[in-house]
């Protein structure tokens, strides 16, 4: 038995016996033969994803928008190198850089990867992290991850953003501080707001807890989320970084959506 039927049967058995299923699945990825993350097609060597599900991604690279990352080919640049947005106002952090666009190619992989206990692709994620956070790294003091709040973390059993920092620090070498944030209430989801909507939803959401403050004071912070879609929530946590002692903030997310600006 492999391919598609393996990994449905393993991922059940996953989610049906929580973290042991998750040991469980590590010990037989280790035996079977590895997977495309996408569509479960069996894959050679340390390959991610097979060659179709690879050409179907768009990976994002330069030209982008010096803050926020958007790329310029769907959005007007101004002499800033700047996208329409953020040339109207600057966000809090400094700069957005993400792997690959929040698309129908990619959908299957961040929404298995976040709801459905495929954490693992992280390494790979790691890797991918790295190199489109290539110019984030060196920056970066401490990286940590857009937190969930008690009650969902407790629902879900694991944040993905954290596997993401976790898994980036293991590869870059960077300090993962998984607590230096914290969420302070329980948000709606924002999957169907707005930017407005979403910038209402997760004003004075976040916390540095006191234990923390000392660690923050005057740090560099790469800040790893799953999934860019507004902006709002990264910002949001930014904000709350500066205002509590952090020098700078940078972004690095899996995914972000792209829309014309």
């Amino acid at each position: 038995m492999s391919g598609p039927v393996t990994t449905r049967l393993t991922e059940a058995g996953a989610r049906a016996a929580g973290p042991f299923g998750r040991a469980l699945r590590m010990g037989l990825d280790l035996v079977l033969p590895a997977q495309c993350l996408a569509c479960s097609a069996i894959v050679g060597g340390e390959a991610a994803l097979c060659a179709p599900c690879f050409a179907r991604m768009r990976f994002l690279s330069a030209p982008l928008c010096a803050a926020c990352g958007y790329p310029f080919e769907l959005g007007a640049a101004s002499v800033q190198n700047l996208c329409g947005a953020c040339t109207r106002r600057r966000p809090a952090f400094n700069r957005a850089r993400a792997v690959f666009a929040y698309d129908e190619a990619s959908r299957g992989l961040v929404i298995g990867f976040k709801h459905a206990d495929r954490t693992h692709g992280a390494p790979a994620f790691a890797r991918w992290l790295a190199r489109a956070g290539a110019e984030l790294l060196p920056d970066c003091d401490v990286i940590a991850p857009v937190p969930l709040h008690r009650w969902r973390l407790w629902t879900r059993r694991y944040n993905q953003s954290a596997l993401l920092a976790f898994a980036l620090a293991r590869f870059s070498g960077r300090p993962c501080v998984p607590d230096l944030l914290l969420r302070t209430r329980a948000t709606p989801s924002q999957g169907r707001l707005g930017r407005l909507a979403r910038m209402r939803n997760v004003r004075r959401a976040f916390a540095v807890p006191p234990r923390r403050a000392a660690v923050l004071a005057g740090q560099r912070v790469l800040l790893v989320d799953d999934v860019y879609t507004t902006g709002a929530t990264v910002e949001e946590a930014a904000r709350t970084l500066l205002a509590s002692g952090a020098r700078a903030v940078d972004v690095l997310t899996l995914a972000r959506v792209v829309r014309p600006v």
